[in-house]
């Protein structure tokens, strides 16, 4: 089936790039990254599109108030201690 383009100038310059560095022309490189997007699997229809702050909302929500208690209040400003281990920073 044939497929006509409009391109910029510059994306046009691009693909033809591209294509000359891979050894290729134009329509070979483009044939090519169609068929790499053609055996991409679909989007997943339930993935989270939510926010990340709405998805940690919810962690919170469900988290007993005794393991909240139990969490380090500077956190934050000493993630790399509680991460990786080490000294705390003097803040």
């Amino acid at each position: 089936m044939p497929l006509t383009l409009a391109l910029s100038p510059e994306k046009e310059a691009i693909l033809l790039a591209q294509a000359q560095s891979r050894g290729l022309t134009a329509q070979e490189w483009l044939a090519q990254i169609v068929e790499q997007a053609a055996q991409l699997p679909p989007p997943d229809e339930d993935a989270d599109d939510r926010l990340p702050s709405a998805i940690f909302r919810e962690i919170w929500a469900d988290m007993p108030d005794e393991v909240r208690a139990k969490l380090p209040t500077d956190g934050a400003d000493q993630h790399d201690h509680y991460i990786y281990g080490t000294p705390k920073r003097a803040v």
